[in-house]
């Protein structure tokens, strides 16, 4: 049985790790432009694509992924991914209610890039090693991880890959690059941080 002192510390964990991402994609990604892979990348392809709206599609989105998560990988996932969830969004509407604290970096797209890849990379990294999910994308990469027996590196970047290049279709090529950066260093991150225990899906 765990602990209350080991379970404080668990979802304690969890905020922390969705308060980072939130603070990367709010200081970060929404001011310099940054478009995402994954399901908020697919949300924005629907939109222009389709005229559907991410309020829309991006539940619908996460709701599957999440679906496929409880499926795969067990009740204690989505307790733990519902919880990171919420905690995201209460975040995010505070750092939103509290206006930027970092510089606007839309003149340096680069070193925009690569500290929003450090946030995210950081964030849910955090928030998988508690096994979690702080959205669709998250449990999209543990299930094809998990599936695919490899790394959650690889799932995270075979998904944000495929949007990107699915997104040149109305993006400009420079703006996906720098996408790319992010997701690259993300993905990277998530990996280090879930640990080498954690790194490979078991059966």
């Amino acid at each position: 049985m765990r602990t209350k002192r080991a379970a404080l510390r668990h979802y304690a964990l969890l905020f922390l790790g969705a308060a980072i991402l939130a603070f990367g994609l709010y200081n970060v990604h929404s001011r310099t432009q940054i478009t995402e892979g994954g399901v908020l990348g697919t949300t924005l392809l629907l939109q222009h694509w389709f005229g559907i709206s991410p309020g829309v599609s991006g539940v619908v989105l996460d709701t599957l992924c999440y679906l496929l998560g409880l499926r795969l990988l067990g009740r204690a996932f989505l307790k733990n991914a519902l919880f990171a969830s919420l905690s995201f969004s209460l975040c995010y509407n505070v750092f939103e209610r509290a206006g930027y604290v970092l510089p606007d970096l839309t003149p340096w797209p680069l070193a925009a890039a690569l500290l929003g890849g450090c946030f995210v990379g950081v964030g849910v990294g955090i928030v998988v090693r508690q096994g979690g999910a702080s959205g669709g994308d998250d449990a999209l990469a543990l299930v094809i991880a998990k599936l695919a027996r490899c790394r959650i590196s690889l799932a995270y970047l075979a998904t944000d890959l495929t949007v990107l290049l699915l997104s040149l279709s109305y993006i400009p090529l420079r703006r996906i690059a720098y996408s790319l950066v992010t997701v690259t260093l993300s993905s990277f991150l998530i990996d280090r941080i879930q640990g080498k225990d954690g790194a490979k899906c078991q059966e």
